[in-house]
Formats: C-alpha cells, structure tokens, sequence
C-alpha cells in the first residue's frame, strides 16, 4: 500500500475523479437550465374549475398550471385558512390566467382541495397579444367593423383567416415605419447635421445650400408617400375583431392588429403541438421582445452579443500578441520586464466593474468627448461618441481580456523550439522574417487558446457593459442599411444585461421567470458555438504546423 501511495496513482485517480464530478455538476446544470426553459414553449393543457376561495367567495378559475410547491399546513392556517385535512403540507399551483387587462394579475395562487369540476374543454382559446399579455376564453364571435361575420363553429376558422390577413398587414406597416421610414429620417438628419457643418466653417455658397435643400424636399415628399400608404393600411388593419367571454363571465373585443396568435391547446394533438413548440422556438430567436422584454423574441440581443465579442476578438487579438511578442522575442529580459510581467498578471485579477468604471471615464467622456469636439461638432451638444456604444463596450472589453492573451501568447512563443529559430537564422532569414514566417504561425495556436479564454469570459460579462452601452431595449441595431451600415456609436441588446432585466427589473416577474432560464440556455449555446469556432481553428493551425515542431 505505501509502494501504491508512493507511485502517484490515488492522487490521480483523485483527480480523474473530481473532474468527473465537476463534469456531472455542469451537466446537470446545463440539464436544469434547458428542462427549466425549453418547457417554456410547450402549448400546456388550460384548466377551467369552480374554485372556492378559501377566504371567502367562489368563481370560475381559467388558466394554466405554471408551477407547484409544496407549503406547510401551519403556514397556511396561520394565513387563517381553514384546511380540509390533516396533512403536514399542501401543494399549492401557481395558475397563469391571464387578462391583465381585466383581471389586473396575470397569476393566481391556488389550492387544488378547494378546487372542483376540473376539466379542459377543447373550446377553451388562448390568445397571445401585443399588450397585456394572455388572453384566455371562449370563442363566441368574429368580427367585422363591428358587424358579426362568423360564429360558433366557423368561428376559428374564419378567425385564422383574418388573422393572417392582420398579420401581413401588420408586417407591412412596421416595413413601412422601421425600414423605410427609418432610413428616411436618419438621411434627413444626416442633412441636418451637413447643414449645421456648413454653418459652423462659414460656408454659405448658395449651390450647397440648395442642393441640400433639394435633396430635402426630395426625402420630406418621399416621406409623406410613405405616411399616406401607412394610414391608409391602418383602417384595413383595425377592421377585424373577435370577442371572447373570459373567466368573469365578461364578453371582451379584441382588435385582430393587437394579436400574434391564437390556438386552443386542449384539442390539439401531438404533431399539432410539435410545430407550435417549433414556430414559437423560432420567433424566441429571431423576432423583437415586446412587453418589457417578458414575451416575443430576442434576436436583437443575440445580435448585440455576437458583434461586440467578434469586434472585441478584433481589438484585443493584435494587440494582444504584438505585447507578446514583444515580451518574448524583443525585450531584454531585466527588471522592467519582470514588473510589466506582474502588472499584467494583476489585471487580470481586477474586477470587471472597476473595468466597466475605466471605460465610462476615459473611453466614453474623455476619448469620446474629445472625438465629439473634433469630428462631429455640428452633432453637439447632442453626443455621437461622447456616450456609451458598442464601440467603448468592445474596447473596454478587450482590456480586460488583454492579460488572458498575452500570457497565453507568450506560452504559445516559449513552445517553439530554439532550434527553429537558429535553423531560420542560419539560412539567412533576419529575425523579423524568422518571427513572421516561422515563430508566429507554430504560435497560433496558443494565439487562439487566449482568444478562447478571451472570449469565454468577455460573452458572459454584464457589470462593465451596464455603464459603457448596453441597454434594455435598442430600438435600432448596430448594423443596418444606412451608410455607414455598421454604426460603431450606438447602444445594444447583450443577452447578459437581458437575464439580469427580465430576472430582477421585469414588471412581472412570474411571467419573466421561464424566459430567464431560456435565455441563459442559448448564451450558453452562443459563448460554446464561438468557442467551437476558435477551437476548430486552433486545431486546423495545430495539425498544419505539427511537422514544424517534430
């Protein structure tokens, strides 16, 4: 047994063990956080059950069993709820019912004792709305400028008609007022501020006054086209309507523009279920969040996410390897360099906040200040750089991924043999054309191993990235139509900051709860597929250069 201790083997099968257990408790996690938010998307079986209140009163309840917990009878007799038996604890459902709008709560805290004629009838509706969230009823009939067109059983079908009717109409008018619009105003501000530039350099040549002018008037009549076209859509749009009677008994009218989609989930069947999961998965990662970031999608914090990492990875990289190399292959190794060596380690030890602070005070008020007074003061006091952009947030990023990539760089230089470089030397090679042709590509792929850690850890920051640009809801992304297309100045979505809101700053926050587990599941997808990338990268450059290292 001492021979065994002695040659090492427990303390690695030690080790192989604790890895294993680190990898069960990720997956386990990862297992939690997907069953907790893809069930999110499920179309759920909606009850309807005479519930007698135990404080007092009854009523029809409607809705969907959102969750169940257990509670101890003496809590709730402490409440001065009379129990029906003697049990040490009672499941109590979290009901999602709906009809804010008329109910005012879009939950109900229920207990299933005092709950009678449970049943899910096939003809029970759920709507999802623009506003106020779910609608849960009864079809009783559809609409037409006020006028009755369909009823009873002819009532879903004609009111799928419509629907899609309202939605093509919809998507026009938000085309008409996003896009085009949108471009419009941003060509006559861009006017406005060449206009302003004029007058700040005291040039008033009277052809670049009216050529401005010209271009103008040519935007403001394209302008009122599009307005006139948008209004007349509005009528068409606002024509159809169903009404539906709700759990009060009250029959409510609900404009079709206000609808995304309707379904009755009791009577639909597996493959019936199958697409709506899908068709809802889908609009999670491609459509715009609505109602405070509680319902739709969030593609815009998806794609605020991925650009600011890809534009981080392009800051931090360059810069990152020239210190290294310089470090490594240039610097005399003394005294100076040791210190420079331990500052760099101490940075990356420095909480991201006191980063996100730094970023804020010299890259955003002092860089972008200065920028601002500079280049774009016909802008002022308005700022274009002297505020937070996904510009200060990639840039302050990269400093803070910068040591990950320097110590990891200069691994990637110690591993290549002297011999290569001597061997280089000795052919005639001088030093810069040794390091660029022969050092540097055997160091690739430590050069990727850095920007791998550099990227796990910048994609899940949220503290810095809340004082240098990212924002609840960016009404315009940083890439778009309009020249120069790729606007470095604006503020976005981050799906980080998204949990964090919809988690602890969300209105309803029983609502916001299986979409905080959602979206934490896909930046776990995007920080892996990134990683994936660089990983296959490095790789690729490993398996090119391993005959060099041989």
């Amino acid at each position: 047994m001492k021979g065994w201790f002695k040659s090492g083997s427990p303390w690695v099968w030690l080790s192989a063990a604790a890895v294993s257990v680190c990898i069960l408790l990720v997956v386990a996690l990862l297992g939690l956080i997907a069953a907790r938010g893809l069930v999110f998307f499920w179309p759920k079986q909606v009850l309807q059950a005479h519930y007698q209140d135990p404080s007092g009163g009854s009523y029809r309840l409607i809705g969907e069993i959102q969750d169940a917990e257990e509670i101890p009878a003496g809590r709730l007799r402490e409440s001065g709820i009379e129990l029906p038996g003697d049990e040490d604890s009672y499941t109590r459902y979290l009901i999602k019912t709906g009809n804010r709008d008329t109910l005012g709560m879009d939950f109900r805290s229920v207990l299933p004792d005092f709950m009678e004629k449970v049943e899910y009838p096939a003809g029970l509706m759920v709507v999802e709305r623009r506003e106020w969230g779910n609608l849960y009823g009864y079809l009783k009939e559809v609409r037409e400028n006020g006028q009755t067109v369909a009823q009873g059983d002819s009532a879903a079908a004609e009111l799928q008609r419509r629907l899609e009717r309202a939605l093509e109409l919809f998507g026009r008018i938000r085309h008409i007022e996003k896009d085009l619009i949108g471009s419009i105003n941003y060509q006559l501000e861009q006017l406005r501020l060449e206009e302003r530039r004029l007058d700040l350099g005291g040039d008033h040549d009277p052809a670049s006054r009216a050529a401005i002018e010209a271009r103008r008037k040519d935007l403001q009549d394209r302008y009122e086209e599009l307005q006139k076209e948008r209004n007349d859509l509005f009528p068409q749009l606002n024509r159809d309507s169903f009404t539906a009677e709700i759990m009060t008994g009250q029959l409510v009218e609900v404009p079709l523009a206000k609808v995304v989609r309707f379904y009755f989930p009791n009577a639909m069947g597996p493959l019936d279920k199958i697409g709506h999961y899908f068709g809802k998965l889908w609009e999670f990662v491609s459509d715009e969040p609505r109602e405070a970031n509680t319902e739709g999608g969030i593609f815009p914090a998806i794609f605020g996410t991925v650009m600011m990492v890809l534009l981080m990875s392009v800051l931090v990289t360059p810069c990152g390897v020239v210190a290294a190399v310089y470090l490594r292959e240039y610097a005399r190794q003394g005294l100076i360099v040791r210190l420079i060596r331990i500052a760099v380690n101490n940075l990356a030890g420095v909480p991201s906040i006191v980063y996100g602070v730094f970023g804020l005070g010299f890259f955003v008020y002092f860089l972008g200040g200065n920028i601002d007074a500079l280049f774009y003061p016909e802008a002022l006091p308005s700022p274009t750089f002297g505020t937070p952009g996904i510009l200060w947030s990639s840039i302050t990023l990269a400093l803070l991924t910068l040591p990950v990539v320097i110590v990891a760089t200069e691994e990637g230089l110690a591993r290549v043999p002297r011999s290569i470089r001597e061997g280089s030397l000795a052919l005639g090679a001088t030093k810069a054309e040794t390091l660029w042709r022969t050092v540097l590509p055997m160091a690739s792929p430590g050069m990727m191993t850095g920007l791998i850690l550099a990227v796990a850890r910048a994609a899940g920051e949220v503290a810095p990235l809340m004082l240098v640009g990212v924002v609840k809801l960016a009404p315009s992304l940083p890439l778009d139509g309009n020249p120069p297309f790729l606007h470095l100045d604006r503020k976005f979505m981050h799906l980080g900051f998204h949990i964090y809101d919809v988690g602890f700053q969300s209105p309803n926050v029983e609502a916001a709860r299986p979409l905080v587990y959602a979206t934490s599941l896909l930046l776990i997808l995007v920080i892996v597929v990134l990683n994936l990338t660089a990983i296959r990268i490095r790789n690729h450059l490993r398996e090119k250069y391993r005959s060099l290292e041989s």
